[in-house]
């Protein structure tokens, strides 16, 4: 297949500002990853300045390697160092010193680890609440190879949401995943955050990869039995010639269309959809926005994280 030109609404603008050069400074000097930046996220500067609202940054725990290979990813496989037990605190840290309100937590695949790091998880999660339980903390995990078990102790610490990303339909899981990731795995992990916790349960696909319209429905239709509250749909782009090639680029309009499945058809909490967007994208913004569409308000999303964390 011949290589599609990047049509013009792809085109992005580099990160900049005061807000932008503040937090990286303060990541610097803490010796902590982004996903952001691991990733070449597009929305960078728009994410971390926070147009409307409290901006949102992306902590990527435990490394900037990962046990699994998927053909989507940026962020490189193999060689994973042992995890830095200060790292809970420098994340908790980082967060106070920016004055973040809204906090995503990630990580790459640690399969080679007794717990796949859900344990890591939990404690940063508490870390954070610990110091300050009115932050909103969004966790965004592995499938810890369907073990229930794992699942549970990141439920246990209290997130306020609980993602997990089931990337593509069922019938793409690969070559877009690892061979160990799969649809109906993490199908049972959001159904256990949706079944065993209070948190709001989230999740992302990538168009572009080769789905069918019916295939994007069905899949959203199944995230929605489940339980699942939160989605978000956006464009697959090519890292590099090595990584899967991108099938088509799909335009603006459709990504609109598929919002308005999700929301109005479907009866998700909101989605956020559009080429640029990514599963962390405005994350603290477009929940507070849900949550008051519900005449729900931020002070009460935060008075129930410290009932939950009391």
């Amino acid at each position: 297949m011949s290589r599609a030109r990047k049509p013009e609404w792809l085109k992005m603008r580099p990160p900049a500002g005061e807000r932008f050069t503040e937090i990286k400074q303060s990541l610097r000097e803490r010796d902590l990853n982004t996903v952001c930046e691991e990733a070449n996220c597009p929305n960078l500067g728009e994410c971390w300045s926070g147009r409307n609202g409290p901006g949102t940054a992306t902590f990527m725990l435990m490394g900037d390697r990962c046990s699994r290979g998927c053909n989507f990813c940026d962020v490189e496989t193999g060689g994973m160092d042992p995890l830095d037990e200060d790292e809970p605190a420098q994340v908790a840290g980082a967060v106070a010193e920016i004055g973040l309100d809204y906090v995503v937590l990630t990580s790459v695949d640690r399969d080679d680890l007794p717990d796949q790091g859900a344990g890591h998880f939990a404690a940063t999660i508490r870390e954070i609440k610990r110091r300050d339980p009115s932050i909103l903390v969004e966790a965004l995990i592995p499938d810890f190879q369907g073990e229930a078990d794992l699942v549970e102790k990141v439920i246990d610490a209290g997130p306020d949401v609980l993602a997990h990303n089931v990337e593509t339909v069922e019938r793409l899981q690969w070559p877009v995943r690892d061979r160990r990731a799969g649809y109906e795995q993490s199908l049972s992990v959001l159904r256990q955050i949706v079944e065993e916790s209070d948190a709001y349960a989230k999740t992302s696909l990538m168009l572009g990869v080769g789905e069918y319209d019916h295939e994007i429905y069905q899949t959203l239709a199944d995230l929605r039995g489940v339980g699942v509250d939160i989605v978000t749909l956006g464009q697959y782009l090519q890292p590099s010639r090595s990584h899967l090639e991108v099938f088509d680029y799909v335009h603006p309009e459709a990504f609109e269309t598929w919002r308005r499945v999700a929301e109005e058809e479907l009866g998700f909490l909101y989605c956020a959809s559009g080429p640029m967007v990514r599963s962390s994208y405005r994350a603290g913004e477009l929940f507070v926005e849900a949550l008051e569409r519900q005449d729900t308000s931020l002070d009460a999303a935060r008075q129930r994280a410290r009932e939950a964390a009391d």
